[in-house]
Formats: structure tokens, sequence, C-alpha cells
């Protein structure tokens, strides 16, 4: 009659072997010091320098940089449409507009010929640290819908699903004032000819008005079939039907080759939209952290209490 083979029968041999394909099977992060980790993984410490040095501005490029989760895809695929006609022949919207910062870990030539003119790119970067020389449009977004849209978009790529709270995923979000030195940076030079600011929600409430600003912007024709049809194809439900084209393809194939993620990550960046959402989501603890923050890094730069005012602000440009 044979035995169970409980744990204490098993081998050491077998248990270390066991151990050891654990510790390197593909695995998501289960901490935010484990996420750091991963994340050091992605690129080599000169990577992003030596992408940024690469761009060369043209005073007809636009480039597009809002904070992360703030209408970056969104403007993307706008500003697509808008220069070929509607053109879906890509498999990630960052290979037609390309990602400056990423140049190098995804291996795009910034300085390659693009589709159609003017030339776009996309960029995360603050007004201190873009190079100059172009023009640039920028979206802000509520910071407590950033946040949380930030966070569901980590999860099942780079953090294990349920493994890390929103509680610590904000506090690592929160604490370097990136959000809020990228908006103050922007805001201080809305008035410059060569920048173009939107807010996320003026966006959501008014997307024809938002096409024909960009359009003109960018120095674009749009006649009344181009903006049906790019009001169709820069839509939420279009975007989502295309999802595929906007989950950041070229970054999910390095993440996974690099630090080790479980093939097949979901890093869809078209999700619900909208506006307000954080508030089903959002801890009234972590939605005072970012009142507390605001009032540290934002109204004294800009004058507004908190970011309502501010986007009343930004909708008054147009």
């Amino acid at each position: 009659m044979g035995r169970d083979r409980t744990a204490a029968s098993v081998s050491p041999r077998v248990r270390s072997g066991a151990a050891l394909m654990d510790a390197i099977a593909p695995r998501r992060a289960r901490s935010i010091a484990e996420w750091g980790q991963i994340r050091g993984q992605l690129a080599a410490p000169t990577d992003i320098p030596e992408s940024i040095k690469s761009y060369q501005p043209r005073p007809s490029d636009i480039v597009i940089t809002p904070f992360g989760k703030c209408g970056t895809t969104w403007l993307q695929q706008t500003f697509h449409t808008l220069r070929t006609g509607g053109d879906m022949d890509f498999d990630d919207i960052s290979r037609v507009v390309p990602w400056i910062e990423t140049a190098k870990v995804v291996g795009i030539d910034l300085e390659a010929p693009q589709r159609a003119q003017p030339r776009g790119f996309k960029s995360h970067l603050s007004y201190d640290a873009v190079p100059k020389g172009a023009r640039y449009v920028v979206s802000v977004r509520d910071p407590k819908d950033a946040l949380v849209s930030m966070y569901r978009f980590m999860e099942g790529w780079f953090l294990e699903p349920g493994a890390v709270t929103i509680e610590d995923f904000a506090a690592s979000w929160i604490e370097p004032g990136d959000y809020w030195k990228h908006l103050v940076g922007w805001w201080n030079v809305r008035d410059e000819p060569n920048v173009l600011v939107f807010s996320y929600e003026g966006m959501t409430a008014d997307p024809e008005g938002h096409i024909r600003r960009l359009a003109a912007f960018c120095g674009l024709p749009l006649d009344e079939t181009l903006l049906g049809l790019t009001l169709e194809r820069s839509s939420l439900g279009y975007m989502l039907a295309h999802k595929d084209r906007f989950d950041d393809r070229m970054m999910r194939d390095v993440s996974e080759a690099r630090c080790n993620l479980p093939a097949g990550s979901d890093s869809a960046k078209v999700r619900k939209g909208g506006v307000g959402g954080h508030k089903g989501e959002l801890p009234p603890s972590i939605a005072a952290a970012l009142d507390v923050k605001w009032a540290e890094l934002a109204a004294p730069a800009t004058g507004f209490a908190d970011y309502s005012e501010l986007e009343a602000a930004v909708r008054a440009l147009a």
C-alpha cells in the first residue's frame, strides 16, 4: 500500500529545486518594494537620458506630454487620426506617435520618417525636462482620477492583482510630488504660442471642441467629414473596441522579457475613461492626502485652492 507524499517526505534536493523554479518563474510584484525592483530591470540607467537626447525637435513637431493617465493615449489617437485621415494600420499607437523617453528601450529611431506631417511624439516630461523647440500639447486631469487610473493600469501588468492595496500604491504616487510639479510647470507656460493646454474633463464634455482646437494648433485642415471620423475614432467606444492598438504592446513585450513578467499581461491603457470615478474607489484618507499635497505644491504656485478651480481656468483658455 502506497504512502502519502507529504512535504516532510520530499527530499531536500526536490524542495530546493522547486524553490529555485518558483524564484525564476515569471511573476508580478506583490509589494511596492518589489514593484520598484522589477521596474528597475526595465531599462538601463542611460536608456532614458539617451532616448531624450536623441530627439531633435523641429518647430513643426507636436509633442503630446501630459502626466501619466491624464489623456495621453486619447490625444495620440486624435492627433494621428487628424493628420492621416484615419490610419489604423499599427499594432501600437506609440509606434506611429513614438514615446520619446523609451525610444532606446523599444528600439525606435525618433528621427525616422513618420507616416504623415507634422511629426508627432508622446512624452510624460515636465516643462523643465522636455527638449525645447517643438510645439507641446498637455492635458491635465483631477489627480484623484489620475491616481486611480494608474493603479488599475499597473494591476495585471506590473502588480499582481489584489496584492498591493491602493493605500500603499497611493503613498508611492503622492510622496514624490511629480504630478503637481508637472502640472505647475506646464500651467506656467500656458500662454506661450507653442503650448496648448486642455483638461481631461473639458475634453470629455466637449470632444468636438477639443478636436477643433487641436487641429488648428497643429495646422491641420479640418472639414466635417474628418471631424466626424475623428470623433468616432477617438471615442471611448471605438478605442475600447480596438484596445489592442492602445495597450503599450512594445513596452509590454520588453517588460516581459527584461522584468520576467508573465506573458500576456493586461497593459490596456483604455479602460473606463470618464470623470470622477475615484469617488467609488479612493479611500477618504487618500483623498485627503491628495488635497494636502495640492495645498502644499499647487495652490501657492497657481493661486487655485483645488483642482476644480484650475480646471475651470483651463477651460476658459479655449
